[in-house]
Formats: structure tokens, sequence, C-alpha cells
């Protein structure tokens, strides 16, 4: 497959993130499929930061590995990815910034001297050094300038004219130089073939399927890699309704958002694993009064405050244990954007039916990654289940909000609805809701009381476990080996899937989405035609893998887990899969 990989690097504070933001819209807009990854560091100027943007004709199911054009500004930069350029690509840098000194006698790559510093600072703002490099970039690729123009102005056009025109002598000044050095590249991806497609990170598509389900209550703190959920609901959510709140910490967070629901809204909040330790306690709350909330979980890497803005998929066995005490959940871990959607939709639906909290489980890679998604990935006209409500129209004598059900689900009913008061208790409590330790004298009406309230409450564990999806298993079902994987893995074990049948070998994936409770009969089908397995997880003890053998007895022959803040790249995988394949492990 023809690609681009394009990757910007400097410091914090240089652009780069917005480089490339306005590279992948540009070809998204031309009709190709990009995948994008940003590595970064929590500082606010300085460090190394870089972000790498692949394109294609063809879907990209992940963001690739080495680049095959490169843009360096800062020493850094150039220091760390010149020896990874591809052979036959080329490199963008500044003398004023950077100097390739030893790594610039690669014979196997374009080496472009472009002024970036000094073009910049003639045009009166040295920080146009990056838009400078941009327009050079689109032409080594052979991208007309016209998309470029259109998207400066777009994105200036709310200031000064003067701005608009200094970014677009940058862009030109750039563009224009690489005639005078050697041309383009000659990657051979066509531009403008294709009708454009939508571009958006995973979490975006959260806030679209939230809105679609009728969310009208948001409650967070500002917390990478979750943030960008509160910004984007600060911005869009009022117009559709939803009222957005940015409170003090995360124990308020989720107070406000089981508030919220008890009052009958649909409400989510969102946070990473710091905030959602401090959530827990409130979680159980939700779990004991029945209130259906969803908690987003996008994670990065811990413990404490860990990587902040670094991947992981280390909090499966935190959301599994979240609250003290045992209560239904549900916990699903979307693979994609458009699965972000629907975990969302289908999250509140579920929370609203069962009465409980919901957990889905995200995590920077996915969460902060643009994707390119077409437009009939998201269906908006989705199906809202608001469970088993009271009318209203009754008296409501002898109404028990927890009453003892064969599904374990009881009748709802909203504060104000007239007849239907009653006690939301966070004690163990009886139908009615009346504390058992205040109104029940006696050993044994206590013992029974419990047991029946437990067993009433967990029930919905059952109904919860049928309601998901079972793993899906992709590609030839008989294999030599099968990778499990969840969540955000799927494209790097699919393109590592796609490169070991293209060297003869059967390999399959057997992908999980929807965690827990797990369809047991349904994934012990599945794993009856497994000859050998091998797990991948972006953790260090694979804990997906226990909560497997928990769930199905089935025990992985091979373990894969990555614990340096990095996702997965297909080539890892595709390593560590021939070591089974050729060397048993």
């Amino acid at each position: 497959m023809k690609e681009i990989a394009f990757r910007v690097g400097g410091a914090a504070g240089d652009g780069v993130a917005s480089t490339a933001e306005t590279f992948a819209r540009l070809c998204v807009r031309a009709g190709l499929y990009v995948h994008t990854y940003s590595s970064y560091q929590s500082v606010i100027r300085g460090g190394h930061v870089w972000t790498q943007v692949r394109a294609a004709e063809e879907p990209v199911p992940s963001h690739g590995e080495d680049p095959n054009l490169l843009i360096a500004l800062n020493q850094e930069t150039a220091d760390i990815h010149v020896p990874l350029v591809r052979e036959g690509g080329g490199i963008v840098y500044d003398e004023a910034l950077s100097k390739l000194d030893g790594l610039g006698t690669r014979p196997d790559v374009r080496k472009v001297r472009l002024p970036m510093l000094q073009t910049a600072q003639q045009l009166g703002e040295p920080m146009m050094k990056n838009v400078v490099a941009l327009g050079a970039a689109l032409a080594l690729l052979d991208f007309p300038f016209a998309p470029l123009e259109n998207g400066l102005r777009e994105t200036f056009g709310h200031k000064k004219p003067e701005i608009v025109e200094m970014n677009l002598k940058a862009a030109h000044t750039g563009y224009d130089a690489i005639a005078a050095n050697g041309g383009s590249l000659g990657v051979g991806v066509p531009f403008g073939k294709a009708p454009g497609r939508m571009m958006m990170t995973g979490n975006d598509a959260m806030c679209l399927g939230a809105l679609a389900a009728g969310c009208k209550f948001y409650s967070a703190y500002p917390m990478t890699p979750a943030s960008s959920i509160l910004h984007w609901m600060a911005v869009h959510g009022p117009k559709y309704g939803v009222v957005v709140k940015q409170a003090e910490d995360e124990l308020a967070v989720i107070n406000m958002a089981i508030g919220a629901a008890h009052a009958g809204v649909r409400a989510m909040c969102a946070t990473s694993g710091g905030g959602f330790c401090l959530m827990v306690e409130a979680l159980g709350q939700a779990g004991m009064t029945e209130t259906p909330v969803l908690c987003v979980l996008v994670q990065r890497a811990g413990p404490s405050t860990g990587l902040p803005t670094k991947t992981e998929q280390g909090d499966l066995n935190l959301a599994l244990g979240a609250g003290q005490g045992d209560w239904p959940r549900a916990i699903l871990a979307p693979r994609n954007a458009p699965e972000c959607f629907d975990a969302t939709v289908r999250a509140f639906n579920l929370a609203e039916v069962y009465q409980t909290p919901i957990i889905v489980m995200s995590d920077l890679y996915l969460g902060e990654g643009n994707r390119t998604v077409e437009s009939g990935q998201l269906d908006f006209n989705v199906p809202i289940l608001r469970g088993f409500l009271v009318d209203g129209n009754g008296d409501g004598k002898d109404y028990k909000r927890y009453a003892f059900t064969e599904t374990g689900i009881s009748p709802r009913a909203f504060p104000g609805t007239k007849g239907y008061q009653h006690v939301a208790a966070t004690d163990e409590h009886a139908e009615q809701g009346i504390l058992i330790s205040d109104v029940l004298a006696g050993v044994p009406r206590w013992i029974e009381e419990r047991r029946k309230m437990m067993e009433k409450r967990m029930r919905k564990t059952e109904g919860l476990r049928h309601e998901l999806r079972p793993p899906e298993l992709w590609g030839p079902a008989d294999a030599d080996l099968t990778i499990v994987s969840w969540g955000s893995t799927q494209g790097a074990v699919r393109e590592a899937l796609g490169r070991l049948h293209a060297m003869g070998h059967e390999v399959n994936s057997l992908e999980f989405c929807d965690l827990f409770p797990m369809r047991i009969e349904k994934t012990q089908e599945a794993l009856e035609g497994v000859n050998k397995s091998l797990c991948v997880e972006v953790n260090y003890t694979g804990q997906f893998a226990r909560l497997l053998r928990a769930e199905t007895g089935y025990k992985v022959d091979h373990m894969f887990t990555k614990y340096d803040g990095e996702p997965f790249e297909p080539r890892e995988i595709v390593a560590r899969a021939l070591e089974v394949i050729e060397h048993g492990g």
C-alpha cells in the first residue's frame, strides 16, 4: 500500500500538534484515510514532542511505524528521528534549529535544508516556522496548495486579515522552495481522488454518541487524556440542551452526575485513572441506590500520576473492583472511533434499563488520536431505552422502589412524581428503601432481608451478560495462532495479521469490546477452536488474560505486554508472533 507517514517533531510550544492536525485534516478532505498519534510530555514549553500522520487511499488501521517524511523543528527531533526515516524519504530541517552532522551522511534519503526560522522572522512572527515547514511538506508530497490556503483562511479567518496573509506567505515560501530543492519525493499517493470524509478522535466520537443518546448532563474535572471530552462538550453541548459542569475535583464530578441521573436525566462523567480512583466510593453509592450513570475512563499510564500523557491499558482491574462490596456493572472497551460512538449509546441504554453504573474504557491512544470515519459508520437514529419507569398515573400507594423482581430490576420513579415518594438509601434497605438497620429487629430478619436484596441487585448481572456482545473472531477460522486482544490494540493487531498472512502464516485474532460481564458460553465456544494463543495487552501483568481465565477457565499460552507508555506497533506484534510460531514462544 502506498502511504504517507508524515512526522513532525519539536519542543512543546513549537506548534507540532497544530501542524500535524492541519496536515491530517487536509488529507481527509482530499479523500484519504488517516490515523494519527501524538507522543508528548506534560510540559507547556520545551521537552520533546512529535506527532505522526499516516495517510493512504485505503483504510489505515494503525499509526504505522517509521516516517517517509520528517520535519525536524529542533535538534532533539533530528537526533532521535532522522535515523528512522525510510529509504527514499525526506527530511526537512533548518540549520538554525538543528544540525544533521553525522546523521546527514545517509545517502538514501533527501535532505531539504529550509530557512524556516529566518523566513518566519522576516514575516514578523518566529512562531510561524512550522507553517513554512508545512508548505514545504505539501510540495514534497505533490499536494496542491489551494487546500492549504483554504484551510489557513478557515483557521485564522476570525483574526485580523494581516495574520491570515502572514500565514499564507509563510506557507507559500516553504511550498515554492521545494521546486529549487529537487521537487517532490514521488511518494505516489494521489490527492483529491475521492470525496472527503470525517476525521475525529475517540473522545470526539464518545461526545457525539452521548448527544445522540440524549445525554443532558456532563460533569468533569480536567485530566489528560479525558480533558478533550470536557472541551468538546463545553463548546457543543449547551446548544443541544446539555448542562456542562467543570467541578473542583472528581469527588464532586461523580456525585453531580449521580444527582442528575437520580433526578431523571441521562448523565455522564469522564476522567482518567487517578480521577477514577476518587470516584469509586460514589460509584458504589450509585450501585446501592440503583442509579443509572455513565462513567468514561480514558486510561493513561499509572500508578499514581504515572505518565500523564502516555497510553496504557492498566486500569481494567480498577474498573472491575471499583466500589466496595458487590454490585452489578458492565464494562465496555471500544476498539475504534465508530465503536466509541456505539459503546456510549449502548452504555446509556444499559445504565437505565438495569439501573446501575456502566463504565466505558478507552485510553490515550484511542481517545486522542484522529481517525477517518465514514458517515455511514455513525447512526444517529439510535434507540433510547428508559427502562422500567412508573407512569405516574397511579396513586403510588405502597410503592416499592426496590421491589424484589425476577430480573432484579425494580420500578423507578423520578423525584417529584406525585404519590411516589421514596428513600434512595446508601445503607442496605428494604423494598421501600427504608434502612433495614432502622426498622428490622432481630438477627434473622436482618439476614433474610440483606440476602434477598443483594440477590435482587446481582440478578441484573445475568441480564447484562446476555445484553453484551461476544468477542469477534477475525481472520481464518482454523488458524495456527490466535492473537487475543481488547480495546484499542485492534488496529495494530489486524495490521500485524495482514503481514503474517503475507508470510504464509495462518493467524487470526479474538477481539473483545464488551469485557464484563463476559459472554462466557460464546467466548468458550470461540476458544474451543484455538490451537495456540498469544494475548496482547498494554499493561504489565496481563490484566485481561487474568479476567479471561477467571471467567472461562482458559489460560492463554503466551503473553506479550507493553508498558513503556507507547502503543503497540504492528512490527512488534509480528516479531512476537513469529517467536511463538517458529520457536514455541
